[in-house]
């Protein structure tokens, strides 16, 4: 399976973009409409397309910036369709967003950061270091600060964040997570990674903020 990835500025979607989008949300059945991926559109810099075959298989809305001197890159709302090529497609989108972080940020290492529903989502981070929040782990003050800074940067107001558990609390729809579930039949999850979810109901917009770091070493190998 051939896959394509681009990622451009999100004010070069086109409406034509939109419905392609609104049309593989609604095939993972994820409920956003154009209203929200037009605002998504006007709220990130940048946005990632995978595409197989001449479809939209996959995108990611996401930035690159520095919070409080830190590189960063934050990834917003991201849908991935399903099936037994959603991991490749997952990892092309987070390559590409990797290789421009490597190239914005040459010698650094750099925090990735996003929100996710359920624990498929940390599949993301699978070869990331020092990942926030992860089983057996008592998240440090810095660690909390550092998911509140997150928090704040997605827009989410303080009374909804409980920093200690890392939890986003709904506003009685589904959110800006990175949307991907694993194929049936994969492996299973931590027991611990599980854990995490048992106070989240996805289906009213509750999240788990999540990060970890890209260190340089790795980055290296993004660069041509």
């Amino acid at each position: 399976m051939a896959i394509h990835v681009v990622t451009k500025d999100s004010s070069a979607l086109s409406d034509a973009d939109l419905v392609e989008l609104a049309d593989l949300c609604e095939a993972v059945g994820n409920g956003f409409e154009l209203g929200v991926l037009s605002k998504e559109r006007e709220a990130w810099v940048l946005v990632t397309l995978a595409r197989t075959d001449d479809a939209l298989s996959g995108f990611s809305f996401c930035t690159l910036e520095r919070i409080g001197g830190t590189p960063s890159v934050l990834i917003g709302l991201a849908a991935v369709a399903r099936g037994p090529e959603g991991h490749e497609l997952l990892h092309s989108l987070l390559r590409d967003q990797l290789r421009r972080a490597v190239l914005a940020f040459p010698d650094e290492d750099v925090l990735i950061g996003t929100r996710v529903g359920s624990a498929d989502g940390f599949d993301a981070y699978a070869h990331l270091a020092d990942v926030i929040p992860r089983p057996e782990h008592k998240a440090s003050g810095e660690e909390r600060a550092w998911g509140r800074r997150l928090a704040k940067r997605f827009g989410i107001d303080n009374g909804r964040y409980e920093d200690r558990v890392f939890v986003v609390r709904g506003e009685g729809a589904p959110s800006g997570v990175l949307d991907y579930r694993r194929h049936e039949g994969g492996d299973s999850h931590d027991l611990g990674v599980l854990a995490f979810f048992e106070p989240i109901d996805e289906a009213t917009g509750d999240a788990l903020v999540v990060f970890g770091w890209a260190m340089a070493e790795y980055l290296e190998t993004f660069l041509p």
